[in-house]
């Protein structure tokens, strides 16, 4: 088996390197002073002028497996480039890659309407705005998603398992032959977590 890459992808890494070197690596000072000048809830400027220089560039959206809006590239040819930005922790987002708007383009892009995706999925492909990932919980922060609610009870065939989501339960029902392995597990991570 050849776990090679391919010309592409070795190209798209030089590139990337190039980008990195050229104007990543020389403004990582520029970018924390930006920082911690600024107004934190703001765009920076820099990273602006960095988004502009990687998408005239063709390197934008590099994440994306549909060719339509990203390179087509598949994970496997995906990841070399996401370790190269990975070098510099605020790198990805020059290139329009960083979470959690990746994540949620990919979401928009294959189950939005058509009305999300005029209002969300454009601009976040454009880059012209970011995205959040937020969860809620009535009693506790969910940034430790150890803290998430739960709970789980046999309904005749079945285990209904309820998530509590912003004091709002979203129940998810699952088969009994692969959810009685699922349960035990539950019960055994809780009477851990209850034991510390």
């Amino acid at each position: 088996m050849d776990l090679g890459y391919s010309n592409r992808t070795t190209q798209l890494m030089a590139r990337v390197s190039a980008f990195m070197d050229e104007h990543i690596y020389p403004n990582e000072a520029s970018f924390e002073d930006e920082v911690a000048q600024g107004d934190r809830w703001q765009p920076l400027a820099l990273m602006e002028e960095l988004k502009r220089k990687a998408r005239a560039q063709g390197l934008w959206n590099l994440f994306l497996p549909h060719d339509e809006h990203g390179t087509g590239l598949s994970n496997y040819e995906y990841a070399p480039l996401a370790e190269i930005m990975g070098r510099v922790e605020w790198a990805s987002e020059a290139f329009n890659c960083s979470a959690p708007d990746t994540g949620n383009m990919e979401v928009l892009l294959r189950y939005g309407t058509e009305e999300q995706k005029r209002a969300w999925l454009e601009p976040l492909l454009a880059g012209e705005i970011r995205s959040a990932f937020a969860m809620t919980e009535p009693d506790v922060a969910s940034s430790d998603a150890t803290n998430i609610a739960s709970s789980i009870r046999r309904d005749g065939a079945h285990y209904i398992w309820t998530a509590i989501n912003g004091g709002r339960p979203a129940p998810s029902i699952a088969a009994a032959s692969s959810s009685s392995s699922w349960a035990r597990r539950t019960r055994t991570r809780r009477a851990t977590r209850s034991s510390r």
